[in-house]
């Protein structure tokens, strides 16, 4: 019944913008009475200010920012990583609905679903982006203008309201794992890293303390940078006609923050000014904060609703301020899907008490043996180094190490999520509850993340991931999340996963690979017969799964000619899934270097040098998918120990 008012909606959604155009939701008021939206958005950093009780922050102007606005202390992303959590920030959808949840793809959306700038270009607004984009789809033409030098000055008419955009880049992970201090030249003084308070899972050594001392430094660099913004709003006399924004797309760039699907990894500050001709919209004074839970799918309805305009249907987040104000939430979701050249899948449900955590590839670490976690990090090396030498706290440890299937945390109690619930009798109740709203999400949102990668791009040719996961034809999306939760459950006989490789549907085929995969060091070569035979799929993504698999498995001869096979293919997509496999075979991989070392070539170009080490091949032809073929084939060339290659 779900399907069929889903399918219903999605038909209705798209034959009434094919008639209108658009569907007009603004309130009617003159452009005078608009407020103009300022974004101020930051990378890579939790709530590390002062404002938010934080005593090691050096954080003045943000500070008085929030004195002057609403400070959120429950204010969470999607996604911990960048693409994927602003591809649902500039489009108040899940990026697992539209099929933008891995790092940085290439997705087609349907025209029907505007941006945020879109809708507010409709209504009369000027659009400004200045100047990241990175939404995992085409963002030309959905601003007025999106470069460098994108500004509000820039508008045609002096009273024309205004939506800016200004992305501070200056606390990226690449600042925070590298020696270079040019960032810090206006600050008149540095944190102290012997007053450093680290987490639990970081070891306790001077060279960790520098790091963290690093971070809050950037961010107290980042806090003049958001001045200077500001300050040309005064200058322009326009701070009393503005509602200002500032908010962090993630967690810090930083292991078990960014990428983890920890609170550590959402968990994002936000404050919002609003001037007192607009206070009525906020609901509370200056100097307040709100204990609201907020999820940054509600950023885009929440500017809509302050400028007058009705969340348009198509998005799945909800205002918080404004005339369109909805109830507050209870809950929220958020997900973890590919990351570089890191497969993973799991999603999370968390309220204001508990987080759950659903690994549905549990048998793979956080921390991978990839080019992503490698020496151009300090942290990563720290790591390495403290872990090498025992100094390893038990909790930094797990981050090597396979997961539960399931994770539950109290929040209140346990606010770094370290002591796992989910197997304790007296919390049934509350993870059978989580595990409930997280199903009833993933169904009700058509989480595509459930096709494999380049599975999903296959069946969305000629269309859209959104589309195709919105026909049940296409999309039997029950029958592969069962299949997915088979993954890591050691009850289910190896008979009947080997038996599901005969399923009409490729997404259950590739589920019970693998299930197969996570238990290749225990009794996955019962099906090792059916595993070959899985290699000849007619789905490329089975049978790269099986060629893995059966490598792994020892029988590599005939699963490293399937892997060259889709190592050459064209659709990038393709390839890196292939290429990925080959980085999990390791030393395995060794009769495939010569190969190797040519497609490595082959994605050479100027991007990103920093990151490919010492194989002399350079950086990367794009930072899409070639960048991250690269990752993967560098790693295996630095495996052993080449250079480059003929």
């Amino acid at each position: 019944m779900f399907q069929f008012q889903r399918s219903f909606y999605f038909l209705f959604i798209t034959f009434i913008c094919f008639q209108a155009g658009t569907v007009a939701y603004a309130i009617d008021q003159p452009e005078a009475d608009r407020p103009n939206i300022l974004w101020i958005s930051t990378e890579d950093h939790n709530p590390a200010i002062g404002a938010y009780g934080d005593d090691y922050a050096h954080t003045p102007n943000i500070d008085r920012l929030a004195e002057e606005g609403i400070l959120y202390r429950n204010a969470f992303v999607s996604s911990p990583i960048c693409s994927p959590a602003r591809s649902a920030i500039i489009t108040g959808m899940h990026a697992t609905s539209l099929g933008t949840q891995n790092l940085r793809s290439e997705i087609d959306i349907p025209d029907f679903i505007k941006t945020l700038p879109e809708v507010l270009m409709e209504h009369g607004y000027y659009t400004t982006n200045n100047v990241k984009t990175d939404y995992n789809f085409d963002p030309t033409s959905r601003w007025h203008e999106s470069s460098d030098t994108a500004h509000w000055r820039n508008r045609p008419s002096a009273g024309q309201p205004f939506f800016s955009v200004f992305n501070i880049m200056t606390p990226h992970e690449m600042p925070a794992n590298v020696y270079d201090d040019h960032y810090f030249e206006r600050l008149e003084e540095r944190r102290n890293p012997d007053e450093a308070v680290l987490p639990p899972f970081f070891p306790d050594t001077p060279e960790m303390r520098n790091i963290w001392a690093r971070y809050y430094d950037l961010i107290s660099a980042t806090d003049l940078e958001m001045q200077d913004i500001l300050d040309q709003l005064d200058e322009d006399g326009l701070a009393d006609d503005t509602i200002v924004f500032f908010w962090s797309d993630h967690g810090f760039g930083l292991p078990r923050y960014k990428r983890w699907l920890y609170t550590t990894g959402l968990e994002a500050a936000l404050i919002i000014r609003i001037p007192p001709k607009y206070r009525h919209l906020a609901g509370l004074p200056p100097g307040s904060e709100s204990e609201e839970l907020i999820t940054f799918i509600d950023l885009a309805p929440t500017v809509l609703s302050l400028a007058g305009i009705e969340t348009p249907g198509y998005m799945e987040g909800q205002p918080f301020l404004g005339p369109y104000k909805a109830k507050p939430r209870t809950h929220f979701a958020a997900h973890r899907d590919r990351a570089d050249d890191v497969y993973d899948m799991a999603r999370a449900v968390r309220t204001h008490r508990y987080m759950y955590i659903r690994n549905y590839m549990p048998h793979l670490p956080y921390i991978q043996d990839a080019l992503i976690f490698g020496e151009h990090k300090r942290s990563s090396v720290e790591l390495d180094r403290a872990r090498a030498e025992g100094l390893l706290p038990i909790h930094g440890e797990a981050m090597y190490r396979p997961r539960e299937p399931e994770e539950l945390y109290d929040v209140k109690a346990d606010p770094f999520e370290l002591n796992n619930l989910a197997g304790h009798p007296e919390y049934s109740f509350v993870l059978e509850e989580m595990r409930s709203l997280l199903n009833n999400w993933i169904l009700e949102t058509r989480d595509t993340g459930f096709l494999q990668e380049g599975e999903m791009m296959l069946r969305a040719e000629g269309s859209t991931p959104y589309e195709m996961v919105n026909d049940p034809k296409q999309y039997d999306l029950p029958r592969i999340q069962a299949a997915a939760e088979l993954v890591g459950d050691r009850s289910v006989p190896v008979s009947t996963l080997a038996g599901m490789l005969d399923d009409e549907d490729s997404g259950v085929r590739y589920w019970a690979l693998e299930a197969l995969l996570a238990r290749v060091n225990d009794d996955s070569w019962k099906a090792v017969n059916r595993i070959r035979e899985a290699m000849q799929d007619e789905s490329p993504s089975v049978q790269i799964k099986a060629a893995e698999t059966l490598c792994m498995l020892g029988w590599c001869g005939e699963a490293l000619e399937v892997l060259s096979s889709w190592l050459e293919d064209e659709r990038g997509w393709l390839a890196l899934q292939a290429a990925i496999s080959v980085r999990q075979l390791g030393k395995r991989a060794e009769p495939m270097l010569d190969q190797i070392h040519l497609v490595r070539q082959e994605n050479s170009g100027n991007i990103g040098a920093q990151y490919a080490g010492n194989t002399g091949y350079g950086g990367y032809r794009d930072s899409f998918y070639s960048m991250f073929i690269g990752f993967a084939m560098d790693q295996v060339i630095l495996l052993f120990d080449e250079g480059p290659g003929p």
